[in-house]
């Protein structure tokens, strides 16, 4: 286990993304859900990551049933705040979002002080727990001067009360945050997307102020939404279809891993786990079978020689900490 930054909040190394279990996409019965968080805990992940974003609090209620009869201080529990749930008469916004719910809730943003501790007060009750271990502002991409000014302090507020235990941000760039890094005491980052085989953007800046401030990176995304699970015709990367370049590199890279003896799952997962500032690698699985596939992938060694390769071929930059020892 890992701890995030000075928390002293743990981690695992691998963790549960809990937006599949919210219907991302594809529709999950309640007792699909129960079963990928089961097999998530039979595979030793000890952490799991929600939002009320996800399903309109479906994710969150899903994960919090499944998580109930578990002892509370054996797992680390995160959600996010942000994205207020409020009634919709005319309908919700969920399927716009790309969730599969139907909803009579739709988001509505607010990083006020008023709006985080509303949203973390919602986000216990659909829990059913009495409290979370971490808690992100879930991106204030276009919100920064609230959440940097109201957002923020509310959280470090709610740290400095016990409330929670580890605050931070979750993002899909690095641009801010590195700034929440530099600027501010939290404790750990949420960077989804942006540190992966196909895109090395966090190596640049947000990575090594982070290390600098020991700030611990969680680092979600790392199939870039599924292109590097699987790439070909119809992979989605980033949320949407895959322009046919980073179709054909993601190709490449899997057949490289595979004349390697390995696969494009085992690597991208192994890259990020590698950094010394990354405390957690986070993948979303909406059933056990996922789960089980990313727990064999993540315990599986890649060589060193796909590396080498990788570097070689300009595919890797020299600044990529590899996830294991070059030869001597």
């Amino acid at each position: 286990m890992n701890t995030l930054g000075a928390s002293g909040v743990p981690v695992s190394a691998l963790s549960f993304g809990a937006a599949g279990i919210g219907n991302l996409y594809t529709e999950v019965t309640d007792e699909e859900a129960r079963a990928a968080v089961d097999a998530a805990w039979t595979c030793g992940i000890r952490t799991f990551d929600t939002a009320p974003h996800y399903g309109i609090g479906l994710s969150e209620r899903r994960l919090g049933a499944a998580l109930r009869d578990r002892p509370r201080a054996a797992y680390t529990l995160s959600t996010k705040v942000g994205r207020l749930l409020e009634p919709a008469d005319a309908g919700g916004d969920d399927l716009a979002h790309g969730f599969a719910v139907p909803a009579t809730h739709r988001r509505v943003w607010d990083f006020s002080a008023d709006g985080v501790r509303r949203s973390l007060d919602a986000s216990l009750e659909r829990l059913g727990l009495d409290r979370v271990d971490v808690v992100y502002l879930h991106d204030p991409d276009d919100h920064a001067e609230q959440a940097f000014h109201e957002a923020y302090p509310a959280l470090e507020k709610l740290r400095a009360q016990g409330v929670v235990g580890a605050i931070g941000a979750g993002m899909n760039q690095t641009a801010m945050l590195t700034r929440f890094v530099q600027d501010t005491d939290v404790d750990v980052v949420l960077c989804a997307g942006r540190y992966t085989l196909l895109d090395h953007d966090a190596l640049t800046a947000l990575l090594p102020a982070a290390r600098q401030r020991g700030t611990s990176v969680v680092v979600g995304g790392a199939f870039n939404s599924g292109l590097l699970a699987d790439p070909g015709p119809g992979s989605t990367y980033n949320y949407a279809p895959a322009p046919a370049g980073l179709l054909d590199r993601a190709l490449r890279l899997k057949e490289i891993a595979e004349r390697h003896g390995t696969t494009l799952r085992a690597a991208a997962l192994a890259l990020p786990a590698a950094h010394p500032a990354v405390a957690s690698v986070l993948v979303g699985a909406r059933s056990a079978a996922e789960v089980h596939d990313c727990a064999a992938q993540f315990a599986t060694p890649v060589p060193a020689s796909f590396w080498r390769e990788l570097r070689a071929a300009g595919l890797l930059p020299d600044s990529a900490p590899l996830p294991v020892p070059e030869p001597s």
